[in-house]
């Protein structure tokens, strides 16, 4: 491979309410089509946060941590592969422009109405790879917003199922992007991004919901398996990129709007390393 070298938990109702109270949403379930939606969501504190959300997981570490974790993120709503759409409209709004979405790889600002399958549309893009453990685009991890992102058609498909590392040659059309014959490294502007949303999967999906046991791993090329690497690379870019505005915006979409459930790792960067 070609190397580039780089430098308690309360019931979800009653935490739901509790921020209701605090950030003037409503506990309810998703509601008006995301694409029509664009009042910017106030960030919830993050003492505000620990005080309830994370309050069963603080002060631990380990496998103690991610059971913690897990038990609270797996509290939430689901929405159907089709109800995507309208969400991601919404998730990854172009902060300069309502009408567009930001593209993850390429940083494209496009159209949210150019959706689709086409060359130069954009698509969805299942940042855990569908086909690591086999979960396709079933109600559950395969519509789990806080893996799946806006993205070229054509990027989409490069990236394909790879694994995550440094290293290959530049996507033609997706400036600071690499890839080869089994991995894919993105932009250095969403390289924290991608491992966040990587180790939220890893924690939210333990095999006790009828789909694979996924779990991180320090190889490429894991095919099928349940596994996405390399886990040394992606600890890497979590601490060389860490939150941006729009990544915590999109945490907070996801929370008051859809799921009802946070990616920890962006509220707490440094729990990546009290896990793995």
């Amino acid at each position: 491979m070609s190397r580039r070298h780089l430098p308690y938990r309360r019931p979800l109702l009653a935490t739901v309410a509790a921020f209701a109270v605090l950030a003037g949403t409503t506990a309810a379930a998703p509601a008006a089509p995301a694409a029509l939606r664009t009042t910017p969501v106030a960030a919830t504190p993050l003492a505000t946060l620990d005080d309830t959300y994370y309050q069963d997981a603080l002060g631990k570490t380990g496998t103690q941590l991610k059971s913690a974790l897990h038990s609270i993120i797996s509290v939430q709503t689901k929405i159907s592969y089709s109800q995507v759409w309208d969400a991601l409209k919404n998730t990854d709004q172009d902060p300069a422009n309502s009408s567009n979405v930001i593209l993850l790889y390429t940083g494209r600002s496009e159209p949210k109405s150019d959706n689709g399958g086409a060359v130069g549309q954009w698509n969805r893009e299942h940042v855990w790879a569908k086909s690591h453990g086999d979960f396709g685009t079933s109600t559950g991890p395969g519509t789990d917003i806080h893996h799946l992102r806006p993205e070229d058609v054509t990027v989409n498909s490069i990236r394909g199922n790879k694994d995550f590392d440094n290293g290959g040659t530049a996507v033609s059309g997706a400036a600071g992007n690499y890839t080869d014959s089994d991995s894919f490294e993105p932009r250095d502007a969403v390289k924290g991004d991608v491992a966040r949303m990587i180790l939220y999967m890893a924690v939210r999906y333990e095999g006790d919901d009828a789909f694979a046991d996924l779990e991180p791993n320090d190889q490429v090329d894991n095919g099928s398996a349940p596994n996405i690497g390399r886990l040394s690379v992606l600890k890497q870019w979590s601490q060389e990129d860490p939150p941006d505005s729009f990544e915590e915006r999109r945490n907070d979409v996801i929370f008051d709007q859809y799921q009802h459930n946070r990616n920890p790792f962006i509220d707490h960067p440094e729990w990546v390393e009290a896990i793995w």
